[in-house]
């Protein structure tokens, strides 16, 4: 089974800026929110074994908390989206094609200087197939990002017609996903978080 998990909170996020690749820590929210993770995957009787971590700290951090004591691996494939030129932006005032552009991931195109969508799902089904041996027998955890958590949603559902896009992902969100009887990964589900349709420009504004 694999377990994925977006990281805590950050300043960043709380102030509604585009985070990105910038490497800001949790803050004493995102602390907390992924203590209580690890608490409830350890209630339900979920035993981590393996742990993959995007190299942000956040991620890193995120992983850490819910899984303590477990090695944490970190692989460059579950980095959040390059933003290019919009990384740090204001998204309580979002540049024109940004807002396009959140308003609809699957009809309009990530703006010039953004890593396109294309490319995170590729990167992140890349990563899932050299996982899928092990995520056959033991619980895996993969922390990482909103974007990039979704390109692994996309991956891991080929047929979803972009929907995972537009699905707000929260802070500690966690979906699972296990290893069919015929080697397949299975249509991932929400393990844990608040359930929230997904598609309004407030609900992308914590994206990172």
């Amino acid at each position: 089974m694999i377990y994925i998990v977006r990281h805590g909170q950050t300043a960043k996020n709380k102030a509604n800026i585009l985070q990105g690749r910038s490497d800001i820590p949790l803050n004493e929210t995102g602390v907390k929110q992924a203590e209580e993770t690890g608490r409830k995957l350890a209630d339900a009787g979920v035993v981590i074994q393996k742990v993959w971590s995007s190299p942000l700290i956040r991620a890193r951090q995120t992983a850490e908390a819910i899984a303590p004591g477990v090695p944490c691996l970190t692989d460059d494939r579950l980095i959040e989206m390059d933003y290019g030129p919009y990384e740090g932006m204001d998204l309580n005032d979002p540049a024109p094609e940004v807002l396009t552009f959140f308003r609809d991931f699957v009809h309009n195109p990530a703006p010039e200087g953004m890593e396109p969508l294309s490319e995170v799902v590729r990167r992140a089904g890349e990563f899932l197939e050299e996982i899928r041996q092990e995520a056959a027998y033991a619980d895996l955890l993969i922390s990482t990002h909103a974007i990039a958590m979704k390109g692994i949603l996309e991956y891991l559902m080929p047929d979803s017609h972009g929907q995972y896009w537009s699905e707000y992902i929260g802070n500690c969100e966690v979906y699972a996903a296990e290893v069919n009887g015929d080697g397949t990964f299975s249509v991932p589900r929400k393990w844990f978080g608040r359930v929230t349709a997904g598609g309004s420009l407030r609900e992308m504004k914590t994206n990172g």
